[in-house]
């Protein structure tokens, strides 16, 4: 069973399905929380030097908030990992999916202006456990919450494909900007539906972490051929 689940939580449709919520919790934090990107946090940190620079002691602490809770997000991650890794039933992925569901399920119903920050926060800490809890797809590194990284790597192995020919290059490549577009995709989606529902539509992504909750649960093709095959944790 261990080994099913790891195998499943590294699948692309995986990948597929928390890009697109990745990409939809970022439109929804900028359109209903207050005009800020929680998810990834290069962006807070830059404006943490800017008004650190300033003196502006209100603002660091601003910034402060969403810093530390991506921070506690990995740290909590890791001590799942550890303390569930060989957990006979649940898969410790699916136990931070729990987690992730949980906190966007009591977002969805705060209003917007009512302790936005603190909201912020909560978004930045289940992203920070999402992509500490899913950082590959069939073998190769990414990201579901940001793209920088997973475009740098799309752009990297279509220059060796056209250099070695490697169809393997070409593959790779395809899946990372494949990664970037549902990403997008989940964006858009996030605008068109955050618009009309606004606060409860965060729901969608509980909806999309189910989904992977659910699949985690099917054995990979591999696993059905070689029902013997050792577990890998």
């Amino acid at each position: 069973m261990k080994f099913q689940l790891q195998k499943a939580s590294e699948s692309y449709v995986v990948g597929v399905l928390l890009a697109v919520a990745g990409g939809y919790l970022d439109v929804y934090t900028y359109i209903c929380r207050g005009g800020v990107f929680a998810n990834a946090q290069t962006g807070n940190i830059v404006l943490l030097g800017i008004s650190m620079a300033d003196q502006n002691w209100s603002k660091i602490l601003f910034y402060m908030y969403p810093i530390m809770a991506f921070m506690a997000g990995i740290l909590i991650t890791e001590y799942v990992r550890r303390k569930f890794r060989y957990n006979p039933g649940l898969h410790w992925r699916q136990i931070v999916i729990v987690i992730e569901f949980a906190v966007l399920w009591v977002i969805a119903f705060v209003p917007s202006g009512v302790c936005d920050d603190l909201i912020n926060s909560a978004v930045s800490f289940v992203c920070s456990m999402q992509v500490e809890s899913f950082r590959r797809f069939n073998g190769s590194a990414y990201a579901t919450t940001m793209c920088t990284g997973n475009l740098r790597s799309a752009t990297e192995q279509l220059f060796y494909y056209n250099i070695n020919k490697d169809s393997e290059a070409r593959k790779k490549s395809i899946q990372y900007y494949g990664i970037i577009l549902f990403f997008i995709l989940g964006a858009v989606l996030g605008t068109a539906v955050t618009r009309i529902f606004l606060e409860p539509s965060v729901l969608i992504v509980c909806l999309l972490l189910l989904v992977v909750f659910v699949i985690m649960f099917i054995p990979p093709a591999e696993a059905q051929e070689n029902p013997g095959k050792p577990d890998t944790p």
